[in-house]
């Protein structure tokens, strides 16, 4: 086995932690998912303190979601496809003969694994230094930080800086197959006459669709 990984600018000295950190659990109980729980721990510090020096008025709250953007599986994925991971995992036969290699889920994992087998290999100021190669584009590149806040969220502080109560979600209909439901919510502010009403394939969806259009019905109507 080589002792890199194309895209990456790292040579282990052992090879079996590389080896490791490319294997699937559909191989069998010597997997990468040791390495993958270790390198989301260094992954998820070496972010924390990228954008804590970078951000130096940010809310706690602000800096989770950016890291959240950052850290969340579909962007691990689309790294670990920059560089070409998938094809060098081992896959059990059922996964490979299925494109396991390019499932997001199995990527995103084994990106984590890597690192995590680079931090032992390597030391943490090796792995820091690999990590903010691929990810500080990334980070330049983050919305503003109002942006990165949920519809419920938004909607939320709008309504608390103007000393206005929170808004209520009615779940009042379910319908469709258990594999496709589609939920539907309503969204009142208890001082006001408006409410909307939105449809989602999960409660969360169907809140948040809500509360994005009451916060937009909020805004136009000038509401105070």
């Amino acid at each position: 086995m080589k002792n890199s990984v194309a895209g990456i600018n790292y040579r282990f000295t052992d090879q079996q932690l590389l080896k490791g950190a490319l294997t699937h659990r559909s191989l069998g109980a010597n997997n990468n998912e040791r390495l993958e729980f270790l390198g989301d721990s260094v992954l998820n510090l070496v972010i924390s303190s990228r954008l804590y020096e970078l951000h130096s008025e940010a809310q706690e709250g602000d800096l989770s979601r950016m890291r959240a953007r950052l850290v969340r599986g579909v962007t691990l994925s689309e790294i670990a496809s920059s560089i070409e991971l998938g094809k060098h995992l081992k896959l059990g036969e059922g996964e490979m003969k299925s494109g396991g290699f390019r499932r997001a889920s199995i990527l995103a994992d084994a990106f984590e694994a890597l690192l995590g087998a680079i931090f032992l290999d390597g030391g943490y100021a090796v792995c820091r230094t690999e990590i903010l190669r691929l990810f500080d584009p990334l980070i330049a590149s983050l919305p503003d930080i109002e942006d990165l806040k949920d519809a419920k969220t938004r909607l939320q502080e709008w309504l608390q800086a103007r000393g206005r109560p929170l808004p209520e979600y009615d779940h009042f209909r379910e319908e469709g197959a258990d594999h496709a439901k589609q939920f539907h919510v309503q969204c009142k502010i208890p001082d006001d006459s408006i409410s909307v009403e939105a449809i989602g394939n999960s409660r969360r969806k169907a809140e948040q669709a809500a509360a994005k259009d009451m916060l937009g019905k909020l805004q136009l109507n000038g509401s105070t």
